[in-house]
Formats: C-alpha cells, structure tokens, sequence
C-alpha cells in the first residue's frame, strides 16, 4: 500500500501562496480542520488538505467573508444534508462576483473613454505644433 505524500506547514504554504500564520489562523478558527501531526507535534498537511485550502483562498479571492467562510466550512462537514444550503451559499457568492465583475466592466469603459479623449487630445496639440 502506498503512504500519503504528506507536507509540512511550510510546503502547504509554499504550495497555496497563503502564510503559516494564516494557515495557523484557519485551523484555529474551524475553517481547516483534521490536520494531522507528526509524532514531533508539527502539522502534516495532505493533498487534499491543499486542495481545501486552495478552495478556501478562492472563496476568499471573490470577497467572500470568513463567516461566511466558515459557515460553508462547517455546512460540508456536516455531510450530503446541507448540500442545498452549500448551493445557496455558493450561488449568492456567484452572483455578487458577477455583480462586480459587471461594475468593474462599466468602469473600464468610462476609463477606455478618458485614455482616448485624452490621447486624441495629445494628438490633436501635436499636430497644431507641428503648423
């Protein structure tokens, strides 16, 4: 039987991006749970312990907030009964990123507008001294 490749902290952080101490930080709070310790005490970290940390910096990245988070996080620990509140909670975090995405588009328009008045502008002072 082959052994679970198993990392330490570090290489849990190296691999995700995010800290030890937000790593730390989310285990104390509830939003990881289950990691393993070595006989040393430290923290070993599965593959799929990364996959759920890479989840949770995704949530994070949209805006979700850690209560939030964590009521997600305590959802699908609770099993297959909470998938409908899962849904629900993921299909709101969804619809405000589209929100925004949808605002920052508008945004980037009235931006796009002001770069070409002010490039024709720059144009158009250009050629008047160049007469």
């Amino acid at each position: 039987m082959e052994a679970i490749k198993q990392f330490t902290i570090q290489q849990a952080s190296d691999q995700t991006g995010l800290t030890e101490h937000t790593l730390r930080y989310y285990e104390k709070i509830g939003l990881i749970e289950g990691i393993d310790r070595a006989d040393n005490g430290h923290r070993r970290y599965t593959a799929n312990d990364v996959g759920w940390i890479e989840f949770l910096k995704c949530l994070r990245a949209t805006g979700m907030p850690i209560s939030q988070m964590k009521e997600y996080s305590d959802l699908t620990r609770l099993g297959s009964h909470t998938l409908e509140g899962r849904i629900e909670l993921l299909t709101e975090r969804r619809d405000e990123v589209i929100r925004q995405i949808d605002e920052l588009n508008q945004y980037l328009k009235v931006l796009q507008y002001k770069i070409d008045y002010y490039e024709n502008e720059k144009t158009l002072l250009e050629e008047a001294e160049m007469r």
